[in-house]
């Protein structure tokens, strides 16, 4: 929620303060549309894609709220008459904000994060603390579960920390489309938790820390000990590449890029099944 207060905070600043947002995307831009961003006389909140359009942006917004101007409309071509070289072009909405439209823009974004998708992190040693601090910086909800309050009270980073020795119930909670990354500091536990979000079929991504060797021991694991479940999609070693570096910062980076990239993915599916899903509903 550190979204949302940022954002009324700068709202609440500045008196005179413009929406800039984009309307209409033809071809390759920075953005998409709907991508939108705020500027004051001397701040802005938020961006449209960087580069010269959203310096422009800024420049007639600024134009604009001196000369006591309530609205206009930018038609950019991306090409190299602007610096630019994305090809496309794109329509810019310019508004000044009123009281009403300001308390709207706060509401817009809280609603938006509300809706982020969760990431379980189950373990909250070296490496969970430093994905977490990694995730913070993400448009997702992260939460970080262990039973040891010393390694929980180590984590800094602006996210949700749960102090429970129960990590399975957790997951058996989780909203669908969620992600876990497991790395406990016991094996055991690692074998559980990713056992548990397995099974639940809906997990935008299920991760374990370790090697191809603790994944063959998993496998056997839940062939022995557990019906013979799948680990199809499990995704153990995690972080492409942090077989070559084992810092845990570095790791860290690697996996919330992972994670991110599925969460994404994941959202693109279910956006693509909604309307045949609709058109399902219609015929019968």
């Amino acid at each position: 929620m550190s979204d949302t207060r940022a954002i009324k905070t700068f709202l609440e600043d500045h008196a005179g303060v413009a929406s800039v947002r984009l309307t209409r995307v033809r071809g390759s831009s920075p953005r998409d549309a709907g991508a939108e961003m705020f500027v004051a006389k001397g701040a802005t909140f938020g961006t449209i894609g960087g580069g010269q359009l959203e310096y422009m942006a800024i420049s007639q917004a600024r134009v604009m709220l001196a000369q006591g101007g309530d609205k206009m409309v930018m038609d950019v071509p991306l090409g190299p008459e602007i610096g630019q070289c994305c090809g496309g072009r794109v329509e810019i909405s310019l508004a000044r904000m009123s009281v009403a439209d300001k308390l709207m823009a706060v509401g817009s974004l809280a609603g938006e994060v509300s809706n982020y998708p969760s990431v379980y992190i189950i373990g909250a040693g070296h490496v969970g603390r430093a994905l977490a601090a990694s995730l913070a910086l993400l448009p997702v909800k992260t939460i970080l579960i262990d039973g040891r309050t010393d390694e929980l009270s180590q984590c800094k980073a602006a996210v949700e920390k749960r102090l429970t020795p129960l990590a399975e119930a957790e997951i058996r909670a989780a909203s669908a489309g969620s992600a876990f990354v497991v790395l406990t500091h016991d094996h055991s536990l690692d074998f559980l938790a990713a056992s548990e979000a397995l099974a639940r079929g809906d997990a935008a991504y299920v991760g374990m820390i370790g090697s191809a060797s603790k994944r063959a021991s998993f496998k056997s694991w839940c062939r022995r000990e557990n019906d013979g479940q799948s680990i199809n999609n499990l995704t153990c070693p995690i972080g492409a590449g942090s077989c070559c570096d084992k810092r845990p910062d570095v790791i860290a980076a690697l996996v919330a890029a992972e994670v991110i990239t599925e969460l994404t993915g994941f959202k693109a599916r279910e956006a693509a099944e909604k309307p045949s899903v609709l058109l399902e509903g219609r015929s019968s």
